[in-house]
């Protein structure tokens, strides 16, 4: 889940404070960099899962282009969006560990047989001549005040050195999270299916107490194996699929996903990257905050449409909160352009004016 609340070996924790949530589902992941137990690590995004686990740790989290990492050897939940991304401290070092992970590979057929640049090589934080696109509708979907005046300062810095802002057309935006969760489960539900205990995966205990029948069998292991959150998912994805349903829910999201995407290629037309909103917030606690599965899923809002469109972003740290947790804004550019975001972040990184300091949780 966006929280990191429901994995099978308990919930992690925020190195900032320990009473807030990392973010998820590679909150782990975050966690682990921002603590400065590892000088990287990597995460899986699907909808935002490396991104918004970075904003709210206080790390640069990156998702490629769909198909520059392969996807051989994860897990599968949604296939069409699933990527693979580093945690890391730094922009730099985040280029670095890119170079490492991308490349063609022939076990994966989304695999995509293309150069990988010497991103870190190019790096460079000159925005001179740029044009940094912006979405005045972003500004309307809720976001805190203080994430709404560092997008103000942020926008600021980048015409101060420069850069072009230019106002975007993305109206289809709005659609993007009931996209993503009709598309996004409807995928799990078929990925997912194979785990039932027979060849792979978790297994019931069955030593003093036998299966009745194949149903029983089934039914104790994945309910084992499988937590809430998953389980949530896979039923709405197992729905959008059934009969008679499959054509009005999946079948039409798929078009507008498609239309989407094609206001994203128009975009870029006329801007280098996108600048927003990571979440509406800072990271969420632990407990004592209950929100609806709805309210989570909204929370997305920002990071999905990048995903569905198969786009490369960043979450890259720029300020803190009053709490003292820390902030940080995505970037977002047309496909197979690593290097204007890694550029971008660069940037960011440099004109962060004061120093975000370090976990105070651990």
């Amino acid at each position: 889940g966006s929280r990191n609340s429901y994995s099978f070996y308990g919930d992690s924790k925020n190195p900032w404070n320990l009473e807030y949530s990392p973010g998820g589902s590679s909150g782990g992941s975050s966690g682990e960099v921002s603590s400065g137990k590892s000088v990287f690590s990597i995460g899986s995004d699907t909808g935002g899962s490396v991104r918004q686990p970075a904003h709210f740790c206080g790390v640069v989290g990156a998702k490629p282009t769909y198909g520059r990492i392969s996807r051989f050897g994860m897990i599968a939940f949604a296939s069409s969006l699933d990527q693979a991304g580093p945690l890391t401290k730094t922009v730099t070092d985040s280029a670095l560990v890119l170079e490492s992970l991308c490349g063609f590979d022939q076990r994966d057929a989304t695999s995509a047989n293309k150069q990988v640049p010497s991103w870190s090589s190019n790096l460079s934080p000159d925005m001179s001549g740029k044009k940094v696109g912006f979405c005045e509708k972003l500004f309307m979907n809720g976001i805190h005040e203080e994430t709404r005046q560092q997008l103000e300062k942020s926008l600021a810095d980048f015409k101060a050195a420069g850069a072009e802002i230019v106002d975007l057309d993305l109206s289809l935006i709005d659609y993007a999270v009931p996209i993503y969760y009709l598309v996004a489960t409807s995928e799990a539900s078929s990925n997912l299916a194979r785990y039932d205990g027979v060849r792979y995966g978790h297994r019931a205990d069955f030593t003093n107490d036998l299966a009745q029948d194949l149903e029983d069998f089934y039914s104790r292991t994945r309910s084992e194996g499988i937590g809430a959150e998953v389980e949530r998912r896979l039923i709405m994805g197992t729905y959008f699929l059934s009969s008679g349903y499959r054509s009005e829910f999946y079948l039409k999201a798929a078009k507008v996903r498609r239309l989407l995407r094609e206001q994203f290629l128009k975009a870029f037309e006329s801007c280098d990257f996108i600048l927003s909103p990571v979440t509406t917030g800072h990271a969420p606690k632990r407990e004592g905050t209950e929100v609806s599965p709805i309210e989570q899923y909204l929370d997305d809002q920002f990071t999905v449409a990048a995903s569905l469109c198969g786009l490369p972003a960043m979450s890259v740290p720029v300020s803190k909160f009053s709490n003292g947790l820390p902030m940080g804004l995505q970037l977002i550019a047309k496909p197979w352009d690593e290097q204007s975001i890694l550029n971008a972040g660069l940037f960011l990184e440099q004109s962060v004016q004061a120093d975000l300091g370090g976990p105070s949780g651990i």
